[in-house]
């Protein structure tokens, strides 16, 4: 279908993180509730709107957050959970159409257009869609409809609640952006709501005078591409004038695989980071081999106690995926930083996938043995869980430590013990 005659939506779970929360303490319903790390070095993952009126909202350190709002309740997240969840909210999804691209856990695009003769237009099923979500999860969602991606995002905002220090008001829920309104729609907004205008661009955007959309439509485009460069200022203009081709894409390309951890006491010693990175690289590999799939390219990433942060690749001739085999090649990456004024944060990812080859060898044994031992250990966590084996550097008096997709998202936990002393 013609991008002139497309039916888009953008669906936006309202403060999902929280809203699930709710959904098992009903009882702090209508108080300030933040999800995220509890901890001093934790983050704001999503924050209920009684707590935005404080001034509280996501990335935002817990610590700032506990100062803004005292009486605020902080609950440690559940990636776990709100990965169910959100597999269910895209099952209603795909009552309405197939054509979904998930863009995190908490909002997706959706091309309806396929789906107008039956369900009616695209308000129309932008509220089916409300309601379905509403009585079968209780959850809500705002929904904006426009003809293309970057106009639904834009319209779902402002479909959203706001919260102001005086109250929480209700957002009309959904929000289209017609065709033949678009630039009525769009012109009045401040140009930091387009995409690709960050602080930098914004001081440049400034000095020509630019404040809205409509300020940045009647540029010449030379005078534009003169100041931001080619590339940023066509696509900055088209953005300007509602122009947005690019199709919804369900099938999202898999960039990279990894996991990081930030400790809650910083670690000084190179033998607790070499055991922490075997614990990292167990994990990963094991992801990589859900996937069905090797990494070529391996990336490990350090932050230190100021929070100057490294970042230190390899790439391989062949693609890998099991813990010893990547422990193997960013040990030496380790070993090379100087990590005595200590470490807050430690990661490992992946890219560059490529399927697992084997090459045989005279002089190594039999290849097919670490694949072997991966495969068991795959095996026995699927039947006993997660838990069941692990590295033997990860166990502590109190069992294995294992690493949970997520759980380590905002930052460690308040009652967390000191990751490097569990490590011994």
């Amino acid at each position: 279908m013609s991008p002139a005659h497309r039916t888009i939506l953008h669906v936006d779970m309202d403060a999902f993180f929280v809203s699930v929360e709710l959904r098992r303490r009903p009882d702090l319903l209508g108080q300030p509730v933040v999800v995220g790390g509890t901890g001093p070095r934790g983050v704001v993952a999503a924050a209920s709107y009684e707590a935005r009126r404080y001034g509280v909202h996501s990335a935002l350190p817990s610590a700032v957050a506990r100062r803004r709002c005292p009486h605020a309740v902080f609950l440690p997240g559940s990636h776990e959970l709100y990965s169910e969840v959100s597999a269910q909210v895209h099952e209603i999804f795909n009552r309405y159409t197939p054509l979904i691209e998930p863009l995190s856990l908490d909002e997706a695009f959706l091309d309806v257009s396929g789906a107008t003769r039956l369900f009616g237009e695209g308000t129309q099923i932008a509220r089916r869609l409300r309601g379905d979500v509403h009585d079968e999860l209780e959850l809500g969602c705002s929904v904006g409809v426009a003809p293309n991606k970057f106009l639904a995002k834009l319209a779902s905002v402002e479909a959203k609640p706001r919260a102001t220090p005086e109250r929480v008001q209700p957002g009309p829920g959904v929000v289209e952006v017609l065709p033949d309104r678009v630039l009525e729609f769009l012109h009045p907004l401040p140009v930091s709501k387009l995409w690709g205008v960050g602080p930098k661009t914004f001081e440049k955007l400034a000095r020509l005078g630019v404040r809205t959309v409509a300020d940045l439509a009647a540029l010449d485009e030379r005078t534009l591409v003169s100041s931001l460069g080619r590339a940023s200022g066509v696509h900055l203009l088209a953005l300007a004038n509602g122009q947005d081709d690019r199709p919804v894409e369900v099938d999202r390309a898999m960039k990279s695989i990894g996991h990081e951890e930030t400790y809650p006491h910083d670690i000084h010693e190179l033998a607790d980071l070499e055991r922490e990175l075997v614990r990292l690289c167990d994990a990963v590999s094991a992801r990589l081999r859900r996937h069905g799939t090797g990494a070529r390219t391996l990336t490990l990433k350090v932050r230190f106690a100021g929070f100057h942060t490294v970042t230190r690749s390899t790439t391989l001739v062949s693609a890998i995926d099991t813990g010893p085999e990547m422990v193997a090649e960013l040990r030496p990456l380790l070993r090379s930083l100087d990590v005595a004024v200590g470490v807050r944060l430690l990661g490992v990812s992946t890219g560059n996938f490529a399927e697992r080859s084997q090459q045989l060898s005279l002089l190594t044994g039999n290849p097919d043995e670490p694949l072997r031992s991966a495969a068991a250990i795959d095996q026995i966590r699927d039947r006993f869980g997660a838990s069941a084996i692990g590295p033997a550097s990860s166990m502590t008096a109190k069992g294995l430590r294992v690493v949970r997709r997520g759980a380590q998202q905002w930052g460690p936990d308040q009652d967390r013990p000191n990751e490097s002393d569990a490590a011994r």
